[in-house]
């Protein structure tokens, strides 16, 4: 199933904005990048679904993941993510540059709420819907699961809404909403959180620390 899911989402071309998007990007590059050959297309899903924890982004960024072709892939936001999982026990190693590097997830899997690189990093609300097929489908394949992360209001948000719940409980880091499976909110690790200090490496390790807590 997992194959299969994966094929259709870098396959999909609903979003006209997003495709001219993510395509311009990876024909213009970025400087430092020229000589990348972009991946260009709808980023898959990473993990295997047996896994008992469940990370959602928001969406690939333009010249990480729609670079390398793989989740937090190959940008800041991936360096910490990665370095955090491998600090709790659920990466292999913590750090990942390219989709080819060795990077294994524990016992984890990471999706995000919409599949393609959106101008800006701020996707349409047509857009998250157009894609939350694929959450859904992934919810209902992801048997057992335990606890799920989200990465930001967007994620934390689109998550609730493709699972029904309401009314929406209020978006703080860390918070920890005892739904089944638990869910655990987090700053994303963007820049714009990182670099102002409104997200700290402790802060973002008590996320995981709590998520292994109720593992």
């Amino acid at each position: 199933m997992q194959g299969e899911l994966n094929n259709r989402i870098i396959a999909c071309g609903r979003c006209p904005r997003l495709v001219a998007w993510r395509e311009r990007v990876a024909r213009e590059k970025k400087r430092e990048f020229r000589d990348w050959e972009y991946w260009g297309k709808p980023i898959p899903s990473f993990g295997n679904l047996s896994a008992h924890v469940l990370i959602i982004g928001l969406a690939p960024a333009a010249h990480g993941a729609n670079r390398t072709g793989r989740m937090f892939t190959g940008d800041s936001s991936g360096r910490w993510l990665y370095r955090a999982l491998h600090k709790a026990g659920f990466a292999n190693q913590p750090a990942s540059e390219r989709r080819d590097d060795g990077l294994r997830l524990i016992d984890c899997y990471i999706t995000a709420a919409i599949h393609c690189a959106p101008p800006g990093n701020k996707p349409l609300p047509s857009e998250i819907a157009n894609c939350n097929q694929f959450l859904r489908e992934e919810l209902d394949a992801l048997r057992n699961l335990k606890v799920v992360i989200t990465l930001g209001r967007i994620a934390f948000e689109t998550y609730l809404k493709t699972r029904g719940i309401a009314p929406l409980p209020s978006f703080a880091h860390n918070r920890r909403c005892d739904f089944n499976p638990v869910l655990i909110a987090s700053y994303h690790p963007s820049r714009q959180n990182t670099n102002t200090g409104k997200l700290t490496e402790l802060m973002f390790d008590a996320v995981f620390a709590q998520a292994k807590a109720v593992l």
